[in-house]
């Protein structure tokens, strides 16, 4: 398709901005990647219930996920019911908590059903709180690439040098088989690392590609982060002599990279069972597609 001669006459309006699928039931605590950032406009919308005998409980939007030293935080949100209900807000910045605000007045109540809505605003965030039943169902929203189509096959010619990054962003199909990530020479014999996720046999394993086209590696994580209809965002970082992979914000392991090949032009090559959001490597002007 051509692109019209008015920029905004054929717009999809819902081109702008990702709807993420919900998270039903997750273990606490919960940790999830924001696609995008909290830019001004998005809204973050979070059920639950209400432990009895609960003393407090919180919601952060926070830079990463660093434990030391701590990430900061741009909202601290944390409901607290004893000795009297309250709401303390508060900002964490280079480990030092600034000015918090107190609300003394707190819609939730112990062993009620809640909703919370965090509305993004240019320079502070609006959050709204109410007590009913019922559960939220949204589908994922996104507008379809060409430049994203899976299986995807991207030529980076400086290489993967020390400081270079690349992020792979994407939602897991409803039945999936498995997904592929390789990095390659131009010399399609010759493959530099694979991170290959099996959704039949539940493993996640980062080694080499062999012949047959099968994966050989150590296996990366006792536990199976992947799952159907899921978002989750990949990003690589390239070191002195290795390579290290976070999943959602979160260190997953790491590889050795031979350093002779830093700047050898190489081949990026992502395939399986996922529809791709994004994919972005630092080296290059521009290589990720908004959806």
């Amino acid at each position: 398709m051509r692109p019209s001669a008015d920029p905004d006459r054929d717009r999809d309006p819902t081109g702008d901005y990702l709807l993420q699928a919900p998270v039903f039931h997750p273990a606490l605590p919960f940790l999830t990647t924001i696609f995008g950032g909290l830019a001004p406009g998005k809204m973050v919308f979070v059920q639950g219930v209400i432990s009895v005998e609960a003393e407090r409980f919180q919601v952060d939007f926070q830079v990463g996920c660093s434990v030391s030293p701590r990430a900061d935080i741009g909202l601290h949100f944390n409901p607290r019911f004893r000795p009297r209900p309250h709401v303390i807000c508060n900002s964490l910045v280079h480990g030092h908590w600034m000015e918090e605000t107190k609300l003394p007045h707190l819609p939730l109540k112990r062993g009620d059903r809640f909703e919370l809505l965090f509305l993004l605003e240019e320079d502070h965030v609006k959050p709204f709180a109410t007590s009913r039943a019922g559960d939220a169902v949204a589908k994922p929203l996104f507008l379809r690439s060409p430049d994203l189509e899976v299986p995807l096959s991207r030529t980076l010619p400086e290489g993967f040098r020390p400081g270079d990054s690349m992020t792979v962003r994407g939602l897991v199909c409803p039945d999936p088989q498995e997904l592929r990530i390789s990095l390659k020479t131009l010399d399609p014999s010759c493959s530099l690392w694979c991170f290959h996720v099996s959704f039949t046999d539940r493993r996640i394993l980062w080694g080499s590609d062999t012949e047959e086209g099968h994966s050989s590696g150590a296996m990366l994580a006792p536990c199976f982060p992947f799952h159907p209809q899921r978002y989750f965002e990949l990003l690589f970082l390239r070191q002195e002599d290795q390579v290290k992979v976070a999943l959602n914000g979160t260190p997953f392991g790491q590889r050795p990279f031979p350093q002779h090949l830093a700047h050898s032009a190489l081949e990026l090559t992502v395939e399986g069972s996922l529809v791709l959001y994004g994919v972005q490597n630092s080296s290059q002007t521009s290589q990720e597609a908004d959806a």
